[in-house]
Order: structure tokens, then sequence, then C-alpha cells
């Protein structure tokens, strides 16, 4: 199982940033400051959901189906990311 990647802080939860990446084939490294990418700072369960309404061509009725939920409740866990990720892009 590949560890995955954390997103805050284990100490305070503020968002962590990139500091250094490695090449593995050269071992080349890239050291500064970076920012992680948008989708990397919402939950695995957001990225997932992400995904699932990519899959189904944003049909959240099919998405619905596919995980028995109601529209209504897909609808607003949509709306919830969206507004995260509203929220997120503000802060920058």
């Amino acid at each position: 199982m590949q560890p995955k990647l954390p997103i805050q802080c284990p100490s305070c939860e503020s968002s962590l940033s990139v500091t250094q990446l490695s090449c593995s084939n050269c071992s080349t490294i890239v050291s500064g400051t970076y920012s992680l990418p948008l989708l990397l700072q919402i939950t695995e369960e957001e990225q997932n959901f992400i995904l699932q309404f990519f899959l189904t061509s944003g049909s959240l009725k099919e998405m619905a189906s596919q995980m028995g939920n109601s529209y209504p409740t897909v609808r607003n866990k949509l709306d919830d990311i969206i507004q995260k990720i509203k929220s997120i892009q503000n802060s920058k």
C-alpha cells in the first residue's frame, strides 16, 4: 500500500506546501516552496466524487443511481465541494 500524501500539518492542521521534489531516475533534487495543486487540497473522498462526476459525464442523476443516494443529496455534495474549492481559490 502506497502512503497517502499529507495535505495538512499533523501538529496544527494548517495546509502543507511542497518544498522538495526529486527525480527517481537521475537523483536531481528541486527545492523551493510550492503550493499543492488545488485538487490535492481537498479530501480523498471529494477527489473521488469529482472523478465519479467526470466519469459519468457530469450526470448527477447517474451518480445518484450508482451511489444509492437521492439526486438532492448528490447535488448538495457537489455544491459543498464547489464552495470549498472557491474558498481555497479566494484564500490565495
